[in-house]
């Protein structure tokens, strides 16, 4: 059975790829490579091309007959979303609406899309369930929610089924060490306190402290990259045999503010360095913590790593991540 995984070669979607590759799935990656590593893709076939080019992908589908695709090839900076919408509106929704239209077109109807916590916006209950109000503070969560709305209508015109994954905090890496987090520029909490734990950058800033939690910083679900990829496994099988669209959010149910993350941090790699307290960030809402449990009760999904084990698995990883040449 051949998985189109549009964005393979970036940070979920690899880890992605070789759980995939390792059930025996045949793979192929198609990437342009602006965010992900070409040095990523060890399990399967790649193929570099943009989701926004028809014809390069019709070309893909004529060739390997995909059976279903996964959609990882969205920007993700919810900060620089905020700053540039068009940069987010053209490639999260437009050019995923040209994906969708060629599946349609190749008559391939199973779909797996990457959305994010970031459309519930400051929620009004915590944890967060799917059927909670959805109202996104950020073009980021904006133009995932877009999708989310439009693979309805699809359901419904034509017979177009999706799994929808709303994650939360993305984190670790590959515990046998083969790939990780590799975000360039960087902009996810842990790999940055890793840089100034090694001493490539002088400081790390905390983005508002002045939050009604319990430290006044934000608090964030983590939830372990392979975990995540475990869940899209279970999507697609779900997918392949009931016919059904669903959606689910992905979190490990407990939250840790950011000065919680930098003293895990601090144990973990046992260094010290120099934190910074700053002003807030345009569109942080101050608390997201999943309610996972629809997952676990229709997919049979269980997150497996712990807070340590996450911050382990990611130091490890980056560690050596400088010697490994990312192009």
């Amino acid at each position: 059975m051949a998985i189109l995984v549009a964005g393979g070669a970036g940070y979920i979607g690899s880890h992605t790829v070789k759980l995939l590759y390792k059930k025996g799935y045949d793979v192929i990656v198609y990437d342009n490579l602006s965010k992900g590593y070409r040095e990523f893709v060890k399990w399967g076939k790649f193929v570099q091309g943009d989701i926004a080019d028809s014809i390069k992908l019709k070309e893909v589908f004529n060739s390997y007959k995909i059976d279903a695709v996964m959609h990882f090839c969205a920007f993700i900076e919810v900060g620089e979303s905020v700053v540039e919408p068009e940069k987010y509106y053209k490639n999260n929704l437009v050019n995923t609406i040209n994906l969708l239209n060629t599946m349609k077109e190749m008559n391939v109807k199973k779909f797996i899309f990457s959305s994010t916590a970031a459309i519930f916006g400051e929620p009004e209950h915590i944890p967060i369930k799917e059927d909670d109000r959805k109202n996104p503070i950020n073009p980021y969560g904006k133009s995932k929610l877009f999708v989310e709305q439009i693979l309805e209508d699809y359901e419904k015109a034509y017979n177009f089924n999706s799994i929808c994954f709303r994650y939360f905090n993305a984190a670790g890496a590959d515990p046998e060490g083969e790939i990780g987090e590799a975000h360039n520029p960087e902009s996810h909490l842990i790999p940055l306190v890793f840089d100034a734990a090694i001493g490539k950058r002088e400081y790390v800033k905390i983005y508002g402290t002045d939050y009604p939690t319990k430290d006044g910083t934000c608090i964030r679900d983590y939830i372990h990259v392979n975990d995540l990829a475990e869940a899209h496994i279970l999507g697609l099988e779900y997918l392949l045999n009931q016919n059904k669209s669903e959606k689910f959010n992905l979190g490990s149910g407990e939250g840790y503010s950011v000065k919680e993350i930098i003293d895990t941090v601090k144990k973990v790699t046992g260094k010290d360095f120099k934190v910074i307290e700053t002003e807030r960030r345009a569109g942080d809402p101050p608390v997201l913590i999943a309610n996972s449990s629809k997952a676990k009760g229709i997919l049979g999904w269980e997150r497996k790593f712990s807070l340590n084990e996450i911050i382990s698995s990611a130091w490890e990883w980056h560690k050596k991540k400088d010697s490994v040449n990312l192009n």
